[in-house]
């Protein structure tokens, strides 16, 4: 697997609560230079990222986030306006203090409402990992698997651990065969982003993989 087959399935990513505008139009610049699936930024950015973006780069962007806790109204709304702002892909993070409740339909019915609101447009589902147990993170493939979501992904970045390989093989054994799987948080090199797509994940978020393809090539590769 070469660098370009990785980055086509790469989210190049900028979510850092100091990312300014020029951060921004430049994770697009490289995005498009090298071919990424989607940039994802914070949704205060989708309106002037796909005004710069153009057609050129798909506009992926975060709803809920970090911590999962708004109200379902409020994440449907964030949803709407991230799409009417020209938004293609829509990442949601879990209520996971409603998981923890084992109030399993309310965490069903939220994500069932903002696939609705997302329509045909992509819905990738955070669920946390490195906060949940592996009951929780099994019942949260099958709520996923149910919910007529996209993908089931690992985690936002912003807790206490991100991807693992062992999440991903777990991913891969619950979720049912329709449900893809993004790995995010923490991958750190070529050889592990090879190994998670090569264990089931079909879309990677990181932040990394651009400055690393751009280091092969310094380096004549």
């Amino acid at each position: 697997m070469n660098i370009k087959e990785i980055l086509a399935k790469a989210d190049h990513t900028q979510l850092a609560q100091t990312a300014t505008w020029e951060d921004i139009k430049n994770l697009i610049d490289e995005a498009i230079e090298y071919k990424t699936a989607s940039v994802c930024i914070p949704a205060s950015y989708v309106k002037r990222a796909v005004e710069y973006a153009g057609d050129k780069m798909v506009i992926c962007t975060v709803i809920g986030f970090p911590n999962g806790y708004s109200s379902k109204d409020t994440k449907v709304f964030e949803t709407k306006e991230a799409i009417e702002n020209g938004a293609k892909e829509i990442d949601m993070v879990i209520n996971i203090n409603e998981l923890k409740n084992k109030n399993y339909d309310y965490v069903l019915d939220e994500i069932k409402q903002i696939k609705k609101a997302c329509g045909d447009l992509i819905l990738k589902v955070i669920i946390e990992t490195s906060l949940l147990t592996e009951e929780e993170k099994i019942k949260m493939c099958e709520i996923v698997s149910e919910s007529g979501a996209d993908y089931i992904k690992t985690s936002t970045g912003f807790a206490k651990g991100g991807a693992t390989f062992e999440d991903i093989k777990l991913f891969k054994e619950h979720v049912e065969p329709e449900v893809k799987i993004k790995a995010a948080g923490g991958i750190a090199s070529i050889d592990d982003a090879i190994k998670f797509i090569e264990l089931g994940a079909s879309r990677l978020g990181t932040s990394r993989l651009v400055k690393l393809a751009k280091n092969e090539e310094a380096e004549g590769y």
